[in-house]
């Protein structure tokens, strides 16, 4: 099996090893040991050519027959004049090939599972999530919509638009989910039989009085809302005539107002006064644009009457006086009564009963040039909730009533059905008015007959001549749009276009010649709504509905990634785990599956999409490992292997997972996380009891040679562990004083501390706070400065921490001056106003590349170590030993490498130079134990200084307590975390859930809340006071930085987890043993203290360490995956709560985004550590080389 890589010479001088390596060996030695490590060393033994090779777990590279990951640490003389063993050093090359192999390996597999993750939210958020382009276009008088002369009717008419108006004012009473059969009257099911007796049936029935009496002046319609049918959206769609979507791309970033064309715009722009009264939605909606407003607050819906009564307290004095020219009154009763109570409930009979009176008192008021129009904007399901797309929720009524004769023919047996939308045009060319830009709606044409017409064919030239304006406003936005976004189907718009350019040019030549063209008229009529319910159809199909194939596909590729990292977890620890099959199967089949599907997709004539090919993509590579996961369980396997985290952590992903699906959870979760931490903490600090790693360990005893001694003082006790946990629970706490309320919850306050400093007004309380602030900022350099001198890590000449001694204090510097302008720049004297405002702009923009400056030069550099040589060093060094003989069982082994182990610092740490005067160097490295955490918490150090300046001063408290709060955890998740050497290394599942679910406070901490007005968009301004320009890249790029901050910072230091434990070694201390006596004595007694070994038992078994960190990832990747699931299926069950767009969908975004953003925050900080750890590989080469010359 093994290679003939050495010969038993009596005194070699040296031995070749092949593969370019050289054993140096003193004369005197008879026989040799090699002592290696490797992944499957457990599993095989070498014949050797005197004895049995054994297998430890330190070292450098040994050749094994199919292997090529067996490392050699060093040899060991066990026969000689120097016996019992003499230490020969390895001179080898650091890190094989194979090593860096698996260091790619692991990460190209984290970013293929991120990839997985990817494409499911993609595909879910492609059938969820309805989008469209947002245009700022506006339709004006002076601008017609298309060619040709005004319409007919219009010309000659002093102040005509498009065309010529009907009615002077618009009163329009807007009643929240008025469903359509609220205005129906009670009806039997067949003759004789008695009416169907249901409370919000016939409470309506002075307008039933109405259309009985006054035909011709009324009509009732069945509206068809289209979905999401909630508020905001439906209020979108009356006023721009257009199908809003819960994500309008557009160029208002900031906030929910309308920047698309509508009526109420268009009304003031001509001049027009509206009064508006209700919903406080609108107040977002249209700020600045009323005349007069009367807003009440909408969100409490067991409230049923204030705002219906501060209506009606402001409704007919406005309607009495002549200060207005469109009166909106938007009632909420109903809506609350149907979310309270539900539609069969007798206080739903009292609100419409309510309504009908106010109906009747409006008709009473109106003067002739006065429309009435009242509509609710959708309806409501049998328990009284919308959002969804099902009948009741889309059905609405819609109710139009003028004191002139407005329809010329008889009411119809039943309603009409019109989609809700085309109210817009129709009211537009009612009032005179441009129809608005964006609008896709078709004009109700039997207002525009003529009541009392003279000729026949007026009436239908009229409907005609509405028709063509509407329909070249609409091939006007197709135009504009489809040249602006690619998301409409290309043959269906040349198809709709063409059939546009043949109407409208039927059209025109009728203008020519209107007499006795009675079937033409109505030929041009059906084709130009054949046009308009067609544009209206392709935009319904790529804008307003709901895909329910894609959703389940993108949850079930999220759930099976999720499954995917749970078992690769588990196997990451196996014996004979490969990391080269992990990514060249799974590539083929997904390549292959993407190739698949495209085939399939162009042999239908469809078009190949992106989102689709990358879910295919991701579901083929699934495949292998989903067939070899069906493959090992049977029988074989208990079912707990499923499942092998542990059951409080199991309990705890539970509860989280559960929680997603109730918005009042979802709403409470700044409050709800800090009590779930708190819970996990006391649950972690019991464990530790529980399993007694509080306690003194006992007395490491051999029973081969009776000895027994104790390995010094525990690195945890129980009043240490306990007082980490007092600390954690009081970070926790005081963090929790920095919370923003949700909009949801209007009797809590949110902290004032959240606000800049600039917003406070006392001088004094200013500069107290700001003196804290920068004593925070102060705080958190001074603390990161004594950890690295802690561990020595500060002493080093290289670059970066020539940084972090002198680059650190300039940005702390800087972000204090930046503050201190930022603060006071409105009392800056005059003449220094602008060198405050140049040094707005340098500050931040200076602070922020210090710190890409300092990363640059961690990378290039990571290695923070001293390095000292002293020259006349020996070559061999004897190792002590409590037995007699070589080596001859597992304990021994464990003995005597650590001595190895410390010998060989000395030989092979520093730059190795000789001189014909002087010997061979010894090489003492200081804190090599340390230098993967210190690179770590020095990148986070640099990464979380420019994210704190996107935040308001006070947040610095904030990220002070973060740092000091993740010290602690880090601290107690240690003393539970069990140090195995040579390895397998785990970080056990409570750390990384307690980790992840700490980041979500930390999210809540710094003023946060998933949803958009609590985005903090003065984060763009940073360093950019005046703006960015047309780039939107840049200030999207600082929000999402401010805003995810926290799942950056923790995503990047969860590799702190895997090192912590090592790092906490250097607590405790550990002795030295010699015999007394002869060689078979077993008494040893301390020689002396030693430097504990700490990171490097990490960089010993390269095997391990590469798989530890591929299943910290994974598992890091399953706990924040089982929350975007659990969001995605809240969001795709509960599509039509009444939360939806309110709660559900913006949490599943915040999760969706945040999950990018921590998946590649890992992927960056495991790719640290390992540049780290291949530059303590080049390093250790160097000094090889060194020594060779």
């Amino acid at each position: 099996m093994c290679k003939s890589l050495c010969s038993t010479p009596k005194d070699p001088d040296s031995v070749d090893v092949g593969w370019g390596l050289e054993i140096s060996i003193l004369n005197g030695c008879s026989r040799l040991m090699p002592v290696i490590c490797g992944p499957h060393l457990q599993k095989h033994r070498c014949n050797w050519w005197t004895g049995t090779l054994h297998w430890v777990g330190y070292g450098a590279v040994y050749l094994l027959e199919g292997f090529q990951e067996e490392v050699i640490l060093a040899w060991l003389c066990i026969e000689g004049p120097e016996y019992p063993l003499v230490l020969y050093p390895t001179v080898m090359n650091s890190l094989p090939a194979t090593s860096r192999m698996q260091k790619i390996s692991v990460l190209l597999f984290l970013a293929w599972v991120g990839f997985l993750f990817y494409a499911g939210i993609a595909l879910f958020t492609s059938g969820f999530l309805l989008t469209r382009l947002e245009l700022t276009n506006h339709s004006s008088c002076q601008e017609p919509p298309g060619p040709g002369s005004l319409p007919w009717g219009s010309q000659g008419k002093p102040g005509a638009c498009w065309m010529a108006s009907r009615f002077s004012r618009l009163v329009l009473v807007l009643i929240d989910a008025l469903r359509f059969d609220f205005a129906q009257p009670q009806r039997s099911h067949g003759p004789g039989e008695p009416p169907v007796s249901l409370p919000f049936l016939g409470k309506l029935d002075y307008l039933q009085r109405i259309l009985e009496i006054q035909p011709h002046h009324a009509r009732l319609y069945q509206s068809k809302a289209d979905p999401p049918t909630t508020t905001m959206q439906r209020l979108k769609a009356l006023t721009t005539g257009s199908l809003p979507t819960f994500i309008d791309a557009g160029s208002n970033f900031a906030s929910y107002a309308i920047v698309e064309d509508n009526l109420i715009k268009q009304l003031a722009s001509a001049g027009r006064r509206v009064v508006f009264m209700g919903d406080d939605t609108w107040k977002d909606l249209f700020p600045g644009v009323f005349s007069q407003a009367f807003f009440f607050p909408s969100f409490n819906v067991r409230d049923l009457h204030t705002v219906d009564n501060g209506i009606l307290e402001h409704l007919y004095p406005t309607m009495d006086s002549s200060e207005w020219d469109m009166l909106i009154a938007h009632f909420l009763g109903v809506d609350h009564c149907g979310h309270k109570h539900g539609p069969h409930h007798p206080e739903m009979a009292k609100k419409l009963s309510q309504m009908d009176q106010v109906i009747q008192g409006l008709v009473d008021r109106l003067e002739n040039d006065t429309l009435l129009v009242v509509i609710g904007d959708h309806g409501m399901t049998m328990t009284g909730d919308h959002g969804g797309d099902s009948e009741l929720e889309i059905s609405a009524a819609l109710f139009l009533y003028s004191p002139t004769a407005l329809f010329p023919s008889a009411l119809p047996q039943e309603p009409e059905i019109v989609p809700q939308i085309n109210l817009v045009p129709t009211l537009a060319l009612l009032l005179g008015l441009p129809i608005p830009f964006g609008n896709i709606g078709e004009v109700m044409v039997e207002l525009f007959s003529v009541v009392e017409d003279p000729q026949p064919h007026s009436s239908a030239l009229a409907q005609a001549s509405a028709l063509h304006l509407n329909a070249q406003q609409v091939s006007r936005f197709l135009h504009t749009y489809s040249a602006a976004a690619q998301d409409l189907q290309i043959k269906e718009l040349h198809r709709l276009q063409n059939l546009f350019s043949k109407a409208s040019a039927d059209y025109q030549r009728l203008l020519q010649s209107p007499q006795g063209a009675e079937a033409a008229l109505q030929t041009v009529i059906t084709e130009l709504q054949q046009f308009l319910r067609g544009v209206r159809a392709m935009c319904i199909e790529s804008w307003a509905r709901f895909s329910l194939v894609r959703m389940a596909g993108g949850a079930a590729l999220m759930a099976a990634a999720c499954f995917l990292c749970l078992l690769v977890s588990q196997w990451v620890t196996s014996p004979g785990f490969y990391f080269c099959p992990l990514l060249l199967t799974p590539m083929a089949y997904g390549l292959a599956g993407a190739i698949v599907c495209a085939g399939l997709l162009t042999a239908t004539g469809l078009k190949p999409d992106p989102v689709v090919l990358g879910a295919m993509a991701a579901v083929g590579s699934l495949l292998p490992f989903l067939w070899k996961a069906w493959a090992g369980w049977g029988s074989k396997r208990p079912p707990a292997a499923l499942l092998p985290i542990p059951g409080p952590v199991l309990l705890f992903l539970l509860i989280r997972f559960a929680a997603f699906f109730s918005d009042s959870f979802v709403v409470a979760e700044a409050r709800a996380t800090p009590f779930l931490l708190g819970s996990f903490i006391l649950l972690l600090v019991a464990q530790l009891h529980w399993e007694g790693k509080l306690l003194p360990p006992k007395l490491l005893t051999i029973p081969r040679f009776c000895l027994s001694a104790s390995t010094g003082l525990p690195r945890h006790n129980g009043t240490h562990a306990l007082g980490l946990g007092v600390g954690l629970l009081l970070c926790i706490r005081l963090a929790g004083l920095f919370h923003r309320c949700p909009e949801e919850t209007p009797a809590c306050h949110s902290s004032p501390w959240l606000s800049p400093l600039a917003s406070m007004v006392g001088g004094r309380a200013k500069n107290l706070w700001y003196g804290a602030c920068v004593g925070a900022l102060v705080a958190l350099l001074v603390a990161v400065r004594l950890w690295l001198r802690r561990y020595s890590n500060l002493k080093s000449p290289e670059p970066s921490v020539l940084f972090v001694r002198w680059g650190l204090p300039l940005m702390v510097l800087g972000t204090a001056a930046y503050w201190a302008l930022a603060s006071g720049a409105d009392e800056a004297p005059p003449r220094l106003r602008a060198l405050v405002a140049g040094a707005s702009v340098v500050l931040p923009r200076a602070v922020a590349g210090l710190a890409a400056s300092g990363l640059m030069l961690l990378l290039w550099r990571p290695v923070t170590v001293l390095v000292k040589a002293t020259t006349g060093a020996p070559r061999t060094r004897t190792v002590l030993t409590p037995f007699s003989g070589p080596p001859t069982s597992r304990a021994d082994l464990d003995y005597v490498v650590p001595q190895i182990y410390r010998h060989m610092q000395e030989e092979f740490r520093g730059r190795l130079e000789r001189t014909k005067s002087q010997g061979p160097l010894t090489v003492a490295a200081y804190q090599l134990g340390s230098v993967y955490s210190a690179a770590m918490v020095t990148a986070l150090t640099l990464l979380a200084f420019p994210l704190l300046l996107l935040h308001a001063e006070r947040i610095s408290l904030v990220f002070l307590l973060l740092f000091l709060q993740s010290f602690l955890l880090l601290h107690l998740l240690a003393a539970g975390i069990s140090i195995t050497t040579p390895g397998p290394f785990t970080v056990p599942w409570q750390a990384v859930s307690a980790w992840a679910l700490m980041a979500t406070q930390t999210f809540y901490s710094t003023g946060h809340q998933p949803v958009f007005p609590a985005i903090h968009w003065h984060a763009a301004f940073v360093g950019f006071p005046e703006g960015h320009g047309s780039s939107t890249w840049l200030p999207a790029l600082l929000v999402g930085a401010n805003t995810f901050a926290s799942h950056l910072l923790f995503a990047v230091g969860c590799p702190l987890l895997l090192l912590w434990p090592f790092l906490c070694e250097s607590q405790g201390h550990r002795k030295k043993w010699q015999p007394l006596g002869n060689e078979t004595e077993s008494r040893v007694k301390p020689e002396e203290e030693e430097e504990p070994l700490m990171e490097m038992r990490l960089r010993d078994a390269p095997h391990h360490f590469n798989a530890a960190l591929l299943q910290l990832g994974l598992k890091y990747l399953f706990v924040l995956g089982i929350q975007i699931l659990a969001c995605a299926l809240a969001a795709s069950i509960l599509r039509r709560h009444l939360m939806v767009w309110k709660v559900f969908a913006p949490k599943f975004i915040f999760e969706a985004v945040g999950f990018i953003v921590s998946s590649v925050g890992l992927f960056l900080g495991i790719a640290l550590v390992m540049r780290v750890d291949g530059a303590v590989s080049s390093w250790f080469r160097q000094l090889v080389l060194a020594q060779q010359r």
